[in-house]
């Protein structure tokens, strides 16, 4: 759920709860579990809009962070603006508007467009065949696509979560139902969850992520204007604007397995060496629920400790972030308003909406 690096604009959400009370719109009372079930089976052909978001995770600055690592930690802080469009089955886009300038992610199922004005310089990828037909879903895409971040969150339900339907408001001009999801477990930084449900097509309109510790919202995203009216095919086309450098590459095409050879027939071998386990170092999920923690292991820990060279950049971070030790070894730990992440000198770092505490414990279960 970290991933959600995207979401709507909260300034002066303060001055406005009286005026959204007024606002409430009547609609038929419905019941949770009917909510969640016309989400969860929402489909519409096609939608456009424009999507505002703010993230606000309690993030520390980090020194040093340049290029694609500046661009993430941009998005999980601050307040950004995207226009979008989908239509099904292999068309997206979503246009990212800041500071003046404009990051571009388009498919039309063919090929992909990559564009940064800001260094006017442009991607074009040619898509294998396959991918009409099962079209890979691209993280700039999902991060400001409402319905995809809610159905996040939903998938997750289970009996430590409390689901209520707690009124109505209005979203980009539309009725919507308030979805709110409220875990049980004191084990996680997240208070609450809301989604805004438009009570006509049933696609999340607007997710708000609360902290367990109040005050503003984490995490919002949420559509300002929306039409469930299907592109035109045009609006999934790109032309680099004149001296833009542009790029080509091809996708690979999906690789076949060997095929399966005679014994018999094949020559004998010498012994080989063991092969390293290619799945070792992949994220591992502990836990469920809100109380999931990822590990990742292989990580320089040494460097990230103040020992080589990526210490002069995070050493003003890890300088002030608490030692902590137990039967699962020792590191350092590091903590905001919604993510926790413990560093561990054995080349492990764990990270998620828990506390840290529940972090902790979460490493003493590990697998080494």
């Amino acid at each position: 759920m970290v991933p959600v690096a995207a979401v709507a604009v909260v300034a002066g959400v303060g001055a406005i709860g009286p005026v959204m009370a007024d606002a409430s719109p009547k609609l038929p009372n419905i019941s949770a579990q009917d909510l969640l079930t016309k989400v969860q089976s929402a489909k519409v052909d096609g939608l456009s809009g424009t999507v505002q978001s703010s993230a606000d995770l309690g993030l520390p600055a980090i020194p040093g962070m340049r290029g694609a690592n500046s661009q993430i930690t941009d998005l999980l802080s601050g307040q950004h603006t995207a226009r979008v469009a989908f239509a099904t089955p292999d068309k997206a886009r979503v246009s990212l508007l800041d500071n003046q300038s404009e990051q571009l992610w388009t498919t039309d199922g063919k090929s992909a467009w990559a564009y940064d004005s800001s260094k006017r310089e442009a991607t074009k990828l040619t898509l294998p065949a396959h991918s009409a037909s099962k079209p890979e879903k691209t993280q700039p895409q999902q991060n400001y696509n409402p319905q995809a971040v809610a159905k996040q969150f939903l998938a997750a339900i289970d009996p430590s979560t409390q689901v209520q339907v707690s009124g109505t408001e209005k979203v980009a001009g539309r009725d919507a139902y308030k979805l709110k999801l409220v875990p049980k477990t004191d084990k996680t930084t997240v208070g609450s969850v809301t989604v805004a449900v438009d009570s006509k097509t049933w696609v999340p309109l607007d997710v708000t992520v609360m902290p367990r510790s109040g005050g503003s919202p984490a995490v919002e995203l949420g559509f300002t204007s929306v039409s469930f009216d299907v592109p035109s095919a045009s609006s999934f086309a790109f032309t680099p604007p004149a001296g833009v450098k542009v790029t080509e590459q091809k996708a690979p095409a999906k690789t076949e397995l060997p095929k399966q050879v005679n014994p018999k027939t094949t020559p004998k071998l010498l012994p080989r060496k063991p092969v390293p386990n290619a799945n070792a170092n992949k994220p591992t999920v502990i836990g469920t629920g809100w109380d999931s923690v990822v590990m990742i292991r292989g990580a320089q820990t040494a460097d990230l400790t103040g020992n080589g060279k990526l210490g002069g950049q995070l050493g003003q971070l890890l300088a002030k972030a608490p030692t902590v030790q137990g039967s699962w070894g020792s590191g350092k730990i590091v903590t905001s308003k919604m993510i926790s992440a413990l560093i561990t000198n054995d080349g492990r770092i764990f990270a998620g909406l828990v506390t840290p505490d529940t972090l902790q414990a979460a490493a003493a279960k590990a697998p080494r």
